[in-house]
């Protein structure tokens, strides 16, 4: 198991400044602290490739499709609990916010005319699956359950906001730094 990375980590910091100036300063989002947080965490959870696949199905295979996600999370499926419901959706919503938001062009590989999520509308799962997630309004859940509505909610906003962020990465790679970012 990767380890954690503290507060006060340099990735962190620079996450957490690259959200704020784009959520409160450019897009006037300053009411959505909770939202800046938590998509904090994620970016930070996402830095490790085992965290962004961390669906398996039954035999403890990766799960990298959506469609194959949505079968996991599903209670009449595969699902064994509805506290696996509510975590692969989370985790299908966090991976979906992800890609669309810092990387959409990773998302047209995805949906290959081969693909499982060929006819898959990847922002409306995303706000299907964290309009799940908000639903579990009871403990120990019922802290997080306002946070994901409004993930739900104005998902395209939030998209938009990570767009941001990632220009915040192009702009250190225009300057050169570091040296080697672009692949």
């Amino acid at each position: 198991m990767k380890r954690d990375i503290e507060g006060n980590h340099p990735i962190r910091l620079f996450f957490s400044e690259a959200l704020h100036n784009s959520f409160c300063e450019k897009l006037g989002l300053t009411d959505d602290e909770d939202v800046i947080t938590y998509l904090e965490d994620m970016l930070v959870t996402f830095l490790h490739d085992d965290r962004i696949y961390s669906v398996h199905d039954e035999f403890g295979r990766r799960v990298e499709s959506v469609a194959e996600m949505m079968v996991e999370g599903d209670v009449r499926c595969k699902a064994d609990s509805f506290d696996r419901e509510r975590q692969v959706h989370k985790h299908i919503g966090d991976y979906v916010m992800f890609w669309s938001g810092l990387f959409p062009e990773h998302l047209m590989t995805l949906k290959a005319p081969t693909s499982k999520d060929f006819l898959l509308d990847y922002t409306k799962q995303g706000k299907f699956s964290y309009h799940v997630v908000s639903t579990f309004e009871f403990p120990p859940y019922d802290g997080e359950a306002e946070t994901f509505k409004k993930l739900s909610e104005a998902f395209e906003k939030y998209q938009h906001g990570l767009s941001l962020v990632r220009a915040s990465f192009e702009g250190f790679a225009r300057q050169g730094w570091p040296k080697g970012f672009e692949a």
